[in-house]
């Protein structure tokens, strides 16, 4: 069963405020992914025999690469996720916080796409979005579609962002 649109919106807005980094296209982004990625809440382990975990379906070796390579340079940060969250990495992954922390997965996922250097796409532009996700999370090679993340977008999300 998928989250409560609303509901997971403001989680999302409250989370991204509490990191500073909320925008409307930030939002949206993360709505969008995980509408694509996990059915929008639907799924909390990657079907199959895959790594990802949460709404996000982030794998552990991304978090490791996001603590290892971005947040042990930013203290700050890495404090304020902590405190937005609840979590800290120590010695390795987090994976219970991957799967079941909500406010972990969002500020993760955002922290992921805030390392891209182009910027964020225009908000209310969905296609945009899924192209950005496409070429930033899913990656080239991943299984997903721009189409997919379209219709996941309008299936879940709607259009009154």
């Amino acid at each position: 069963m998928a989250f409560n649109k609303d509901q997971f919106q403001y989680l999302i807005e409250r989370v991204l405020w509490e990191l500073n980094m909320h925008s409307l296209a930030a939002v949206n982004l993360l709505l969008g992914t995980s509408a694509q990625e996990s059915g929008f809440g639907t799924y909390l382990r990657q079907v199959g025999d895959g790594p990802a975990l949460g709404v996000f379906q982030m794998e552990p070796d991304t978090e490791r690469d996001i603590w290892l390579n971005y947040l042990v340079y930013r203290d700050d940060l890495a404090e304020t996720v902590w405190q937005v969250a609840g979590a800290a990495w120590d010695v390795g992954p987090s994976i219970p916080p991957l799967e079941t922390n909500l406010s972990y997965q969002v500020a993760m996922a955002r922290i992921h796409y805030l390392r891209i250097k182009e910027p964020l796409p225009p908000h209310d532009n969905v296609q945009a979005l899924a192209h950005y996700w496409k070429r930033h999370y899913n990656t080239l090679k991943g299984a997903g579609s721009e189409h997919e993340f379209v219709k996941n977008y309008f299936k879940y999300v709607g259009d009154k962002n």
